[in-house]
């Protein structure tokens, strides 16, 4: 059945887990929590809710200021993670030395489901180390869940407004007050899914940040940290590439 495919779907691919075991349960470590960065003058920029059409125009973008982007993908959320076209968006921004990172299946909230499947191996060949609950909710069961899976929790701190209906003025309005309160780090929430997002704010935000000084990294690297579990080869497509 698909209807339980809300949990960490876009996450790893071959791993499939269901309950945890209670020899899992007695060994867990609660997964880490990270709302901030940590490598002084770095800023991460993150984006939620792809894949998406715009990501290759947001690759360029990042590229072309030696930005590296971190990108939370859904399984099933505007579009199934494996239609012909999304396979490629995703391989794109791997390919392109961005990091890939799980934002769930469904994107429902996390704090109402119970255990669920895991699934984005087979797409890139890597594990990512890394995932963002929907709407930033977690609580104690998706702390174990994402413990035993040995991923990390990223929340933010500072979101654009992109998805809350912010104007493009206003979003290019807090980034220039965020970068002119120059904090020592920035781990930065938007969504690649507007073309606003991308056309708009995005180039004005690099530009503010750029000025001030902010490397602009991905959220392992302004960690200091590994982006993946484990890298590997993907996967040829099969039956079982189904949304």
């Amino acid at each position: 059945m698909m209807l339980l495919k809300t949990f960490f779907a876009l996450c790893v691919a071959l791993l499939v887990s269901g309950a945890p075991t209670e020899e899992q349960l007695e060994k867990r470590q609660r997964a880490a929590v990270i709302t901030r960065c940590t490598v002084p003058n770095t800023a991460a920029l993150t984006f939620d809710d792809g894949p998406y059409w715009y990501i290759y125009d947001l690759s360029r973008l990042l590229k072309a200021n030696n930005a590296t982007g971190t990108f939370f993908f859904n399984g099933n959320n505007y579009g199934c993670i494996y239609s012909e076209d999304n396979v490629k968006r995703v391989r794109y921004a791997y390919n392109q030395g961005h990091q890939i990172a799980s934002h769930t299946w469904g994107h429902r909230d996390l704090t109402t489901l119970t255990w669920d499947q895991m699934a984005l191996r087979r797409i890139t060949g890597a594990v990512p180390a890394f995932m963002r609950p929907p709407y930033g909710n977690y609580n104690n069961l998706v702390l174990d869940a994402s413990g035993i899976r040995k991923q990390s929790v990223v929340i933010w701190d500072f979101d654009s407004g992109d998805s809350v209906g912010v104007s493009p003025a206003n979003q290019k309005t807090r980034y220039t007050q965020l970068a002119n309160r120059r904090p020592s780090t920035i781990l930065a929430l938007n969504h690649e899914v507007h073309a606003s997002t991308v056309f708009d704010v995005m180039p004005h935000a690099i530009n503010q940040l750029r000025a001030k000084g902010y490397r602009l990294v991905s959220v392992a690297e302004c960690l200091g940290r590994a982006p993946y579990q484990s890298v590997g080869s993907p996967e040829a497509r099969t039956s079982a590439w189904t949304c």
